[in-house]
């Protein structure tokens, strides 16, 4: 993504179908400082000492969607990229390429390469000439990203590359996402990588760090996992990955001699707009004095005389021919005249790069577990409101991301257990197939980021929601033809009543997670009364109510116990008669609400002398008559009462480049002030109740309004004589459709002594710990940070947390404060932003969840991670028919033969899934099978299963939590199959683990980094011990079963 905002980019490029204009003002602003930059340096010091060698590295920045859709990019420009570059690659030997997301590669290979440009890659990726790295579908974001959606596009990545070529990527290349977190080093360390490259860091950290030339470092990204995963780290210098612009000689930018792809169709005559001129004897020697003056000032930023040259841009290459026979000329000229420039230059991947660096044998600094979030690229320029920009998509790709943990579990069950059933493998695959690469794209840093156009939005949702309705239709396969039981049997196996024939829908319920769990469900009816009954025919205890969001409709919530990755089938019985009494009503109960009057703000003279409880078994919940909010919560368990409000504020943003500093998709710029209250008016309904007690708080932007701008829903699960959890309060919101210009925020106000301090997940995967700081400009914003799971506040005895459905943005601007964006609506007059219809004006209304927790130190710890995985995964629940006429009596069958699959309370599985990679687990068979032509890809491997588990805790975290943990997989995994083999594997499944030999760097403390799984115990015992935030990944081949 090349962006209009200072990005600390040199060029910055504008496609246009017409337009004159190729480079914009902040482009010639940057050459500017940089040249300033370049002359207060000394950056000969590398030509004194024998010359700098230079690696340019010729790539293409190939966005996987943001301004166009992917059709539209792979018409105009990315298909003649990797047409282009194998045929040039083809031509010399010395030149080279690298490729990084495969997303645009793999429609390539499969829908336009032939085959003899199939022959011509295979034959580049064996010699080197062309590198994949990175590797997955996409360059995926790092700040709103969850931890499993990141694995998942890399698994997905990875497999490709591996079955068709036979190549581990072993180098990052995230030189465009938005900040770096401290979870991405980790995970590559995990899946092999031997370097890790990020570019995005906040502009003043790295004017900084260029000066003291501290660019490169050894990072440990976990303070659990410490040197097992470190991984050695580069950050590119100030030009970020594109090359020197400015050409003093010409009106043209330079070193883009293809020039700036054209949307929506290629030029039929090949000439495209701002092509650079020419490498002629003319040009020649300008060209070289600008290239070599860029090496030395690039050189002088890092410790070896190596120095990386990116040579490329975005939407760069799809004239791979006019590229090179450029610059072929134009390095021999340099290399001719090396003693003159003090500098050589040869064509390079990223791999020939990190080898001369790691060849230099120098000892390396050591970056611990800090991440660089959020990021700015100038004081009023923090990019921090991306964080919650485009609410919907971002809800919407995570719970695709659920949808499809829940069906790869069931279908990984369902093909162990019933190999021969009805359900068809091919299809199945198929249907897992188009999610997974669904919520892979979505990862990309301008997908669910929020940051593209509103037709890439579209595009974006319309791939998930075409996918989660192919998984839907799995889903009810598996559930309803199990093995060769028929339609009747599976909805009659539940217990009818005699007498009054009332209508009956039937309900299945999954539990995705490896725990046993005892949860409220919500189903939304159209009748008044229900009763509920279990496979087993026992009635449920249940409760209906009016719906919280329709006056049609009624919310049936249901209380359900459920084993480890399993399912249960229930009846809902409906009458439009009145419940007579218990014996009619079953144990549903019916919940009546009470309306409070609406509540002024400028009557909130006396508060607090009108106190509402609401109880259950951990909290007592007061409530204000005289403000209709929350005054206070008292955790139970040891009697502490702490003061909690909770209302929603607004900060009014700029739209106007003229009047200041904007916000926009990407930066949240506070430069109005502080928020103000977003609310004049507040009315509230209690609902008491015996499953759930639910309280409805209303808020007018006008006095006298008629219909809320904004919703609080919370229910209060009641646990009295349950195994239920009570310590989970559950909020849903509704806000919109926002007034222009407005970015919303819900405050949490509390008592606590947290000094401003914030705690915020990175990637759902650690916890970060965010104390507030003063800076002179845009402070407010540059105090935000990504929420992806998980932020909380507290003191030396209370913790309040948060836990999200999706990303959002979150703050503590005021001690025992926390304050979440949930909502933002924009629009600017930036020509740039109207030129790509990269305006926010989203007038969607957006209903996110959020759980709370209060409770002291401990007991939250105990629970907060388990809770964000629970709220992550949720049953599934999915109605099997319409509400009809019962079937015939039969006799109940009992509850369901399937077992649960149960780990400890502190290790979570991450995946149980069926990849269809076609691949020996051995490399060197691996290899055979590709030199000898066979088309792995034909057949899918439906047997080997990947199983991924991970520990919640961190190390010291817990007293007993975070101990490590030692299972046995052949008893965890008895009630899937038999286990018989178990292969531990990288993160992604394309290395065995006993193989992996990744580089060793010098550190200050010599400590070196882990290659292999800890207290790995071998396939006769199947015992693996789980260390504190490890990660384990397995190949688990099971034994055919007879029936």
């Amino acid at each position: 993504m090349c962006c209009s905002h200072n990005n600390n980019k040199e060029a910055e490029f504008v496609e246009v179908g017409s337009s004159s204009l190729f480079l914009t003002f902040i482009g010639y602003k940057m050459v500017y400082l940089a040249l300033c930059v370049f002359y207060l340096c000394c950056c000969c010091s590398h030509a004194a000492s024998g010359g700098i060698q230079t690696f340019v590295l010729p790539h293409s920045h190939m966005d996987v969607g943001w301004v166009y859709t992917i059709q539209e990019s792979m018409h105009a420009y990315a298909a003649n990229v990797y047409s282009s570059v194998t045929e040039e690659l083809s031509k010399a030997k010395d030149r080279r390429f690298i490729a990084v997301e495969q997303e645009f590669f793999r429609l390539w290979w499969d829908a336009v390469a032939t085959s003899t440009q199939k022959k011509q890659v295979q034959q580049l990726v064996k010699e080197g000439r062309l590198e994949f790295i990175l590797g997955g579908q996409v360059m995926h974001d790092e700040a709103v990203t969850d931890l499993e959606d990141q694995i998942l596009q890399l698994t997905e990545g990875h497999g490709f590359l591996y079955e068709t070529f036979g190549v581990r990527p072993e180098f990052s290349w995230h030189v465009d996402p938005f900040g770096a977190s401290a979870t991405t080093p980790v995970l590559f360390a995990l899946a092999g990588f031997n370097a890790h490259l990020v570019s995005r860091v906040d502009y003043d950290l790295k004017d900084d760090m260029q000066k003291e030339k501290k660019l490169q470092f050894v990072w440990r990204g976990s303070s659990s996992l410490k040197e097992k995963q470190q991984i050695f780290t580069h950050i590119m210098d100030q030009f970020s990955y594109c090359t020197p612009s400015h050409l003093n000689f010409s009106n043209s930018s330079g070193f883009y001699w293809n020039g700036v792809a054209l949307f929506p169709d290629p030029p039929k005559d090949g000439v495209y707009p701002n092509m650079s001129l020419p490498v002629t004897k003319d040009t020649l020697h300008a060209y070289a004095q600008v290239m070599v003056e860029n090496i030395k000032q690039r050189a002088a930023w890092f410790r070896t005389n190596h120095t990386l040259w990116p040579w490329g841009c975005d939407k760069q290459f799809y004239n791979s021919s006019v590229q090179f026979n450029n610059m072929d000329p134009l390095m021999k000229y340099i290399n001719q005249n090396s003693q003159e420039f003090g500098v050589t230059v040869q064509y390079a991947s990223l791999s020939e790069y990190f080898q001369a660096v790691h060849q230099s044998d120098l000892t390396w600094e050591l970056r611990g577990s800090e991440d660089f979030l959020p990021y700015s690229t100038e004081p009023q320029q923090a990019w921090t409101g991306f964080y919650a920009s485009r609410n919907v998509l971002k809800g919407v790709a995570r719970q695709a991301s659920s949808q499809l943990h829940a069906a790869e579990t069931l279908f990984t069950r369902y093909r162990l257990t019933f190999p021969d059933g009805p359900v068809a493998k091919v299809w199945a695959l198929d249907k897992l197939r188009a999610l997974r690469w669904a919520v892979s794209e979505v990862q990309h840093h301008d997908g669910i980021t929020g940051t593209e156009s509103p037709k890439v939005a579209d595009m974006y949702v319309q791939h998930l929601v075409q996918g989660m309705m192919g998984v839907e239709e799995l889903l009810a396969a598996l559930f309803l033809l199990p093995h060769n039981l028929d339609m009747s049997s599976v909805l009659d196996s539940v217990y009818h009543r005699k007498g009054h024939r009332s209508l009956g829908q039937h309900v299945i319920v999954y539990n995705p997670l490896a725990w046993n769990i005892t949860t409220i469900i919500n189903v939304t009816v159209t009748f008044q009364n229900a009763t509920v009954f279990d496979d087993e025919g026992r009635p449920v205890p249940a409760q209906i109510q009016t719906s919280a969001q329709s006056n049609v409709t009624f919310d049936l919530f249901m209380r359900v116990e459920l084993g480890g990755l399993q399912h249960r089938k229930y009846l809902i019985k409906f009458s439009d008669r009145k419940c007579a009494g218990r014996s009619k009503c079953g144990r549903t109960y019916a919940a009546k609400g009470v309306r409070f009057e609406r509540r002024r703000v400028r009557d909130w003279t006396r508060t607090g002398r009108r106190l509402l409880p609401v109880l259950n078994e951990c909290y007592k919940l007061m409530f204000d008559q005289d403000t209709n909010l929350l005054h206070s919560i008292t955790y139970l368990e040891e009697k502490k009462m702490v003061s909690v409000s909770q209302d929603f504020w607004e900060y009014h943003a700029n739209g106007d480049v003229k009047a200041g500093p904007i916000s926009d998709n990407y930066i949240f710029s506070s430069s109005r002030g502080s928020a103000v209250r977003a609310y004049q008016a507040v009315e509230m309904e209690i609902i008491p109740g015996k499953i759930v007690s639910e309280i409805r708080q209303y808020f007018y932007r006008e006095e006298n309004e008629k219909d809320y701008a904004y919703s609080i829903t919370t229910r209060v699960p009641e646990c009295f004589g349950t195994t239920l959890r009570c310590h989970r309060l559950e909020q849903t919101y509704s806000l919109g459709s926002l007034l222009l210009n407005t970015e919303v925020i819900l405050r949490t106000s509390t008592d606590l002594r947290s000094n401003r301090t914030l705690y915020t997940d990175d990637n759902g995967y650690q916890m970060m710990k965010r104390p507030y700081r003063e800076f002179t400009n845009n402070t407010i914003a540059r105090n935000y940070f990504p929420m992806v799971r998980t932020a909380y506040i507290e003191d030396d005895l209370s913790r309040l947390v948060l836990l999200s459905d999706r990303a959002h943005g979150v703050s503590s601007q005021a001690s025992g404060e926390l304050e979440v964006m949930l909502h933002r609506r924009l629009w600017n007059n930036q020509p740039w932003t109207l030129a790509y219809n990269l305006t926010l004006n989203d007038s969607s209304v957006v209903r996110p969840t959020l759980w709370m927790m209060l409770g002291s130190i401990s007991t939250t710890t105990r629970l907060y991670q388990r809770e964000a995985v629970e709220l992550q995964h949720r049953p599934v629940v999915m109605p099997i028919d319409q509400p009809q006429r019962p079937w015939p009596e039969k006799k109940p069958r009992g509850r369901s033969a399937v077992r649960s699959v149960v780990l400890p309370p502190n290790l979570h599985l991450l995946s149980l899934s069926i990849p269809g990679w076609n691949y020996s687990s051995d490399h060197d068979v691996h290899l055979r099978h590709i030199l000898s032509g066979v088309d792995l890809r034909s057949e899918p491997d439906y047997d080997r299963v990947l199983l991924r588990i991970m520990h919640l805790f961190e190390e010291g975290e817990d007293p007993e939590l975070s101990k490590p943990v030692t299972v046995n997989l052949k008893e965890v995994l008895q009630s899937v199959g038999e286990v018989k083999v178990v292969e531990e594997r990288s993160l992604t499944g394309t290395w065995n683990i006993s193989r992996l030999q990744r580089w060793k760097w010098k550190t200050v403390d010599n400590l070196e980094t882990e290659n292999k799984g800890s207290e790995r115990h071998g396939n006769e015992t199947f015992s693996v011990t789980i260390s504190p935030k490890e990660i384990r990944t397995f190949f688990i081949h099971f034994g055919s079963k007879d029936f």
